[in-house]
């Protein structure tokens, strides 16, 4: 059976590392950056020493076409993204880009030709780190934002989506979402610890758990630290400590599956010696059930209310951003269980924690993920890794899945 060349692959992941490069052995290639261009850049020449025909579209989503039999078909596609969190590590996104390119570099070798075209695409902007929301680009393609929703984003400088795709040079010309997929497939680590738990290599992924992302705003009283009592303030520090427990609570209320992360606390105006003015806070809750993220919602703006019922001007509660639970292809997600089985690789299905461009993309073409563990769970983080074992493992099982959709009959290889 056809295999990758792994240490092809790994030496390429390596080389990408480099760009961006941190102390820690991370990465900080943040979307649209000069460290950015330069990641694009190599991708492209990598693309085109394998004869791929390249185009970018206005959103500067990179399309890495290997053409087909019938290149009038939609093609099956292979994709993820490049760019990364400031304090990233080597895997995130950027190991789906490559590991598609070492897919269409092992058919290259082998004179493969599929029955459909074969594609790659690096998505722009999925981590949201400089440009929010997260997954933007793939979201323009799929129809969820508009271009010019994209283009206006801002970063914390003020700088437009759009001029930092000019100011890098990758504003393309093709029209963002006027392609068809007959399937789609994105290889990520888990960024999770189950996997790895299970001991499992790879990861059969189902779907993809809901997220709702909110701002709260706890409104205050700046005042001198030293001469007021704290009878006479109003510091919104004091609200914080009552409405944390309890929005931690429903995490045990809705059950183990349920998820609340408070991943910054910004306080106004940010002086040791004086009690802030408000509170900037964000909270992020998951569930891969709708329903009961849902409730989580209503239960999170009663506990929001009733600190309103204290003080009318106590805050506000505003929801910034809504990803509900996907559920997968089922005949995507079957060529994944089925390479596992042919390859022998221990595998489990599992729901995805973190949001994809999978996710929008699944809303347009069939669509299915495939993960591998990394170690402790570690992502978004320096020290993130991967091994090469399981780097291999998922990538040899994206090429059979991949094989399995893009030929009209099951066959390993045609000449």
């Amino acid at each position: 059976m056809l295999r990758i060349n792994g240490n092809r692959l790994c030496e390429k992941l390596f080389e990408m590392a480099k760009i961006g490069a941190t102390t820690k052995g991370g990465v900080c290639r943040v979307a649209l950056t000069e460290q950015d261009k330069l990641g694009r850049d190599l991708f492209i020449k990598w693309c085109l020493e394998i004869d791929c025909v390249v185009d970018i579209d206005q959103l500067g989503n990179i399309f890495a076409r290997r053409l087909g039999r019938n290149n009038a078909a939609p093609a099956v596609m292979i994709g993820s993204h490049l760019d990364s969190q400031p304090t990233g590590g080597k895997y995130d996104g950027v190991l789906g880009v490559l590991a598609g390119l070492e897919v269409l570099h092992t058919l290259h070798d082998a004179n493969i030709v599929t029955d459909v075209p074969l594609e790659i695409v690096s998505w722009t902007n999925e981590e949201g780190a400089r440009f929010s929301p997260a997954m933007v680009a793939s979201g323009v393609f799929a129809g969820e934002f508009s271009l010019d929703f994209a283009y206006n984003r801002e970063d914390k400088v003020g700088t437009k989506l759009l001029d930092a795709l000019v100011e890098i040079g990758y504003k393309g010309k093709s029209e963002v979402g006027n392609r068809k997929y007959k399937a789609t497939f994105e290889l990520h680590i888990e960024q999770g610890p189950i996997l790895e738990a299970a001991k499992k290599s790879v990861g059969i992924v189902t779907g993809v758990q809901g997220i709702r992302w909110y701002n709260l705003l706890l409104n205050g009283k700046e005042t001198h630290a030293g001469p007021s009592p704290m009878s006479f303030r109003k510091d919104p520090m004091l609200t914080l400590s009552r409405l944390l427990p309890r929005i931690f609570e429903l995490t045990k209320i809705h059950g183990p599956d349920a998820k609340v992360t408070v991943g910054y606390i910004n306080a106004f105006p940010g002086v040791r010696n004086t009690v802030p003015g408000y509170l900037d806070i964000s909270v992020d809750m998951r569930h891969p059930c709708e329903e009961i993220l849902f409730k989580m919602h209503q239960d999170l703006t009663a506990i929001v209310n009733v600190e309103k019922h204290i003080d009318q001007d106590v805050g506000h509660l505003e929801l910034v951003w809504y990803s509900p639970p996907v559920m997968f292809d089922t005949g995507c997600i079957e060529a994944v269980k089925k390479a596992t089985e042919k390859l022998a690789i221990p595998s489990m299905e599992i729901v995805s924690g973190a949001g994809h461009d999978a996710v929008y993309i699944s809303k347009v073409a069939p669509t299915s993920m495939i993960f591998i563990p990394c170690t402790d769970g570690l992502s978004h983080n320096e020290l993130e890794h991967a091994e090469k074992v399981d780097i291999i493992n998922g990538t040899n099982v994206l090429l059979a899945a991949v094989l399995e959709m893009a030929n009209d009959c099951d066959l390993e290889f045609r000449n």
